[in-house]
């Protein structure tokens, strides 16, 4: 006699509620960059690639406040959407921003920094078109 598998329905949902919960985290930071006027902003798509995160968006300001800005109130916005607190790292001089929310990964640079550093094409993502243009 064989016993009976259990079911792992609860496995299935928990996956399908994350990678809901990813999926809206990502909505959420691509339309919090759009409606604080973000540049050039595109999405990589790590999952399977890397463990660091599902996605990394990188996007440009026009000046150092406008980067600063943009990543304050993304963290403010993922906050109070998620409930989860996303590490910032370099706002005191806001060339280069890097905002933590854990699944979602994003940079915001001015312009000639981003270029400096080039993000895309260490990523494989030279020609990648830029988000919501495609």
């Amino acid at each position: 006699m064989t016993r009976p598998q259990p079911a792992n329905d609860t496995a299935h949902a928990t996956i399908a509620n994350d990678a809901a919960s990813v999926a809206a985290l990502h909505a959420l930071v691509m339309q919090s960059l759009d409606d604080d006027q973000a540049q050039e902003t595109i999405s990589i798509p790590l999952e399977g690639k890397s463990s660091i995160a599902d996605h990394m968006v990188i996007a440009s300001g026009r000046s150092s406040r406008q980067v600063a800005s943009m990543a304050q109130k993304l963290a403010e916005r993922i906050k109070q959407s998620t409930g989860r607190i996303a590490r910032v790292e370099g706002l005191p001089v806001a060339d280069w921003v890097l905002i933590d929310a854990g699944d979602v990964i994003v940079h915001l640079f001015r312009p000639e920094v981003r270029s400096f550093y080039n993000l895309e094409r260490m990523w494989g993502f030279v020609d990648a078109p830029v988000a919501g243009t495609a």
